[in-house]
């Protein structure tokens, strides 16, 4: 490496790196997150070879942050909030603090401070919105009424996150300067709350004015820029003016923008632009990360794990048991809350620069982040399958309706939106459909007598042969997933090489990529809106 473009030096290796462990992670099948800690380790000054620039790496990770909190708002919805509050609410904050009493209790018997055990419990106490929502992803769960409670309970932890980043400063740096810790907590929360009247009285008014100007100019270049300039730029003057941290800065810029109806396209355009730094700061975390923890610290390690995988599933599990939810819903959001990852990561630098966590500690979390983001995947799948063996002992699979043999019949991948309308529009024809859905809880399954109802993940072979792909006449594959629908189509036409099979795409790339597994047809809904209004124009010639 260059040692005179040090700067140039780190985002490349950085970068570079981090694509190469996370190519691998992802065909691992687990979080991307693992990879780029990974290739933080390996630049770090902990493994032989090339060490990056520690300092660098630091400055590039707080706009890491920035724009990571400025993703968190932007996806902050208090509607969704809303509609599971009666169980996220206090089963996020009971879960939070059973493993933060965990965590500091841990800390206690490896003889660290107060403080430390405090933080490094907090640490332990969140989920990581990436890992959770690739989960949700994964099985179809996240329109369902587990995957709303999911993620409304990760909307509660992120807000007690954000409000621990603001307090955690205040209260460590009034202690080590020796001043009343009650005055300086007063005077922080005074200015957060300084903060948030300025942007819910101007910044509510101002961000989204400014943005409808600059989407009116027809500038895609001008957009993406001034939606950069508002993150940063409230970041930065949230904590030049008013104190306050760039995460809250960068989060309420988000949570303002979230309220534009160009929220989506802000979000569309800025994403590049967030992954690239997300990355840099995960890279710059792994640098900090020691290895050698794993044979120096075996028991405290294994004590984290249990804490982060057991401690926190079981008491997520006997909240939502206890509110009276049925048990796969239980069990879901149990194995969704068993890791910890970008939350952990900013807690854990900022109890390091405080002077309040040990190294030690520091490294037990990332360590324990890493390997429950490698386990949740096993995790969620026993749960998973151990949830539904309890529903079939139950006679919860009574909807499980055996598809129909007779020769010629349609088999619909996918209920959702698209899915219900094919398959509503077919039994209205007269057609007896075999319907695949992953989910038993979605509302409008249709009746046993109108339709064969199959439940589970069609691209399991399994579940697959039982739609009797053989005697059918075709698949209609609606699901949004295009890589599972490339999966699904290439068994399908294995099983039946002479089926007609149709499928759902949203680009011209996924086109090509459904086409080429075998699909008949794949559909993209931009293409047949536009067939639709030239058909339109030339009728009013």
């Amino acid at each position: 490496m260059h040692q005179a473009t040090p700067l140039i030096a780190i985002i490349v290796a950085g970068l570079v790196i981090a694509f190469i462990f996370s190519a691998v992670a992802v065909r691992l099948r687990v979080s991307p997150l693992v990879g780029y800690v990974l290739a933080g380790v390996v630049v770090g000054p902990f493994t032989p070879g090339y060490v990056a620039d520690q300092g660098l790496a630091n400055q590039l990770a707080e706009l890491g942050v920035i724009l990571l909190m400025f993703g968190v708002g932007l996806h902050f919805s208090v509607k969704d909030l809303m509609s599971v509050r009666r169980i996220a609410v206090p089963g996020a904050v009971v879960q939070i603090g059973a493993a933060t009493l965990l965590g500091w209790g841990l800390g206690y018997a490896m003889g660290w401070s107060l403080g430390a055990g405090l933080v490094f419990g907090l640490a332990l106490s969140t989920a990581s919105t990436v890992v959770l929502l690739r989960a949700m992803q994964s099985r179809n769960l996240l329109d369902t009424e587990r995957g709303r409670i999911a993620v409304g309970w990760l909307i509660v932890e992120d807000l007690a996150m954000v409000l621990t980043l603001v307090l955690l400063p205040a209260f460590f740096q009034g202690a080590s300067a020796g001043t009343n810790i009650g005055v300086t907590l007063l005077v922080t929360i005074a200015k957060v709350g300084g903060f948030i009247a300025f942007m819910l009285i101007v910044g509510r008014r101002l961000v989204p004015a400014i943005l409808h100007r600059v989407a009116h100019s027809g500038s895609r270049e001008l957009f993406r820029l001034a939606v950069l300039s508002i993150a940063l730029g409230v970041a930065y003057g949230a904590a030049v003016l008013f104190g306050v941290s760039f995460a809250l800065g960068a989060f309420f810029a988000g949570m303002i923008l979230a309220e534009s109806p160009l929220s989506q396209r802000a979000a569309e355009e800025t994403l590049p632009m967030r992954d690239a730094f997300a990355v840099l700061f995960f890279v710059s975390v792994g640098m900090l990360f020691n290895p050698s923890i794993v044979l120096t610290s075996t028991v405290p390690l294994l004590a984290t794990l249990l804490i982060i995988i057991v401690g926190k599933s079981v008491a997520a599990y006997a909240i939502v048991a206890a509110a009276g939810r049925p048990r796969r819903t239980a069990f879901t959001i149990a194995a969704s809350l068993a890791q910890i990852g970008e939350f952990s990561f900013i807690l854990a630098a900022l109890g390091t620069s405080l002077g309040v966590l040990p190294s030690e500690a520091r490294d037990l979390i990332l360590a324990g982040a890493i390997i429950s983001i490698l386990l949740n995947p096993l995790l969620f799948s026993i749960i998973f399958h151990f949830s539904r063996k309890l529903d079939e002992r139950e006679g919860g699979a009574a909807a499980e309706v055996a598809p129909a043999t007779a020769s010629g019949h349609v088999v619909v991948i996918g209920y959702g939106r698209v899915g219900s309308l094919v398959g509503r529009g077919l039994i209205d024809a007269g057609e007896r459909p075999t319907i695949v859905e992953v989910e038993s809880d979605v509302d409008n399954l249709p009746v046993a007598e109108k339709a064969d109802v199959l439940l589970g993940n069609a691209a399991s072979p399994a579940l697959l042969a039982r739609t009797d792909l053989v005697n059918a006449r075709m698949l209609l594959v609606a699901i949004p997933e295009t890589f599972e629908a490339g999966q699904i189509v290439e068994q399908a036409r294995a099983i039946n090489p002479g089926l007609r099979i149709i499928a759902r795409a949203h680009s011209e790339a996924e086109v090509d990529y459904l086409e080429a597994r075998g699909a008949d047809v794949a559909i993209m809904g931009e293409r047949e809106i536009a067939k639709r209004m030239i058909e339109q124009a030339r009728r009013t010639k």
